[in-house]
């Protein structure tokens, strides 16, 4: 069938096909969405203000703790310390007291790790206050004791503990085999009181011994003194490296040998410094004495015998003793020298006998100058005045009444005060007592506080100390 030509019926509008109607609506679409997307655009541009955006405020991150729980713990029982007496020697060192230990060392429970105290990098050449007070505390066996010590320290307006964390106490089971659990506590408890520590670390355990000094392989005390400054980064301020090695009775019953004792230095220094950077070095305090034999070496010709084996970049402070002996504190060296009364009828050269005094302390300083060394300071690791009237005591005769035993210490500091700044840091006193201690012992007669517990007895030492300016 032919498709018939489609023609409009005159007087109507033509009737549109299907496909045009649907392309009018699309157009209508298309153009509307045109539009709203023109204002759209002019919206976003000209109107719309975003919200200014907070930044979140950053988490603090807690420093960790730095122990961890002690580790393990010798299979023997520790047996208490023999406690060095530190005490100036007359012409022949006396044997040291061991004092008497307690029926049964009470066993310390593991303190929770306590937190370092964030601590400023250290400046080159390290500082302390000019001059710094400290008092030597025996708070290793009785948490207690060394509670009320800190106590008693605090108290006084002095800022350093000196304590022994003696080698063989914490790592006596065997190498690498650390009983932490004292130590903890004590670097717990001095971070409670607010009070610097000062470590002193001699003493090898018996696997350790042997050979020509103190230990058979330096490194053994090396690797111990990283153990320890790794466990106790910002937490312990200060180690002292040995006591009095000058003696042959603190030097494995060997000759003194200040060449030994600088190699010993630098392997403690350098273990020290790797596991923390800030901590202090303080080299051994020497005993005064005028012997110089296989048995002792006079203080001043070990510091030079030290200085000459290449000692100098290896402690961060001269570690020195400034034992009073019968003259006050400004007595000169030179006058002390050539009074046979102060000095005990010693015979030996004028020279030797300037030891007699506190103010020896000078000389050891100017061996200091001399080598180079003056930009360091001096610390007086033990000084002290003893009341030892005991007819059989070899102290007897420089034993001087409590009264100025106080009368000298508070003078002491007052002097260094005075004569001693910039070089002079921390001058730390013999003794908070140790409570076992008894009449017999030398150290109780050292001590500015007496042997009591509970209940506190002090000397008039530690009055006057306390009412010191500081």
């Amino acid at each position: 069938m032919r498709r018939q030509r489609w023609q409009p019926i005159d007087g109507l509008e033509p009737e549109r096909p299907p496909e045009a109607t649907w392309l009018k609506v699309a157009t209508i679409v298309v153009v509307f969405l045109l539009v709203l997307a023109v204002l759209f655009a002019v919206w976003a541009v000209f109107i719309y203000q975003p919200a200014a955006s907070v930044a979140p405020t950053p988490t603090k991150t807690p420093r960790p703790a730095t122990l961890t729980p002690a580790v393990v713990a010798p299979s023997a029982t520790a047996q208490p310390p023999t406690l060095t007496a530190t005490v100036p020697p007359t012409d022949t060192p006396a044997p040291t007291a061991t004092p008497a230990p307690t029926d049964t060392p009470a066993p310390t429970a593991t303190m929770p790790a306590p937190t370092a105290t964030p601590k400023p990098t250290r400046a080159s050449v390290p500082r302390m206050s000019s001059p710094d007070y400290g008092m030597q505390i025996f708070g290793w066996w009785r948490p207690e004791v060394a509670d009320r010590d800190m106590g008693y320290v605090r108290d006084a307006g002095f800022t350093w503990i000196k304590q022994i964390f003696a080698w063989y106490d914490i790592e006596g089971a065997g190498k690498g085999h650390y009983d932490w659990s004292r130590s903890d506590r004590i670097v717990a408890q001095a971070e409670q009181y607010g009070l610097k520590l000062l470590v002193r670390v001699d003493t090898a355990p018996d696997w350790a011994r042997g050979g020509l000094g103190p230990m058979r392989d330096f490194n053994d005390f090396g690797d111990f003194m990283y153990a320890m400054a790794s466990r106790y980064k910002g937490l312990v301020d200060a180690y002292q490296v040995w006591n009095e090695p000058n003696l042959s009775r603190e030097w494995g019953d060997q000759p003194p040998d200040p060449a030994a004792y600088a190699r010993l230095l630098k392997v403690a220094y350098t273990r020290i410094k790797q596991a923390d950077p800030n901590a202090l070095v303080v080299s051994a305090g020497l005993a005064p004495t005028t012997r110089d034999d296989a048995v002792a070496m006079p203080d001043e010709k070990f510091i030079r015998g030290m200085y000459a084996a290449g000692a100098k970049p290896y402690f961060d402070f001269l570690g020195v003793h400034g034992a009073g002996y019968k003259a006050p504190p400004e007595a000169d060296p030179g006058d002390v020298a050539r009074d046979p009364v102060l000095t005990n009828n010693d015979p030996s050269p004028e020279s030797m006998k300037r030891i007699y005094c506190f103010r020896h302390v000078e000389d050891l300083r100017r061996i200091m100058v001399e080598a180079g060394d003056a930009d360091k300071q001096v610390v007086v690791l033990e000084f002290g005045w003893t009341t030892d009237t005991r007819p059989d005591s070899p102290y007897r005769w420089h034993a001087v009444s409590e009264e100025e035993q106080a009368d000298y210490l508070v003078r002491a500091y007052q002097w260094a005060k005075e004569h001693w700044r910039p070089w002079i840091g921390l001058m730390s006193l013999i003794y908070v007592a140790n409570p076992d201690w008894t009449e017999n012992d030398e150290q109780y007669w050292w001590a500015i506080t007496l042997p009591s517990w509970p209940v506190p007895k002090v000397r008039p030492a530690y009055e006057r100390l306390k009412a010191m300016p500081k």
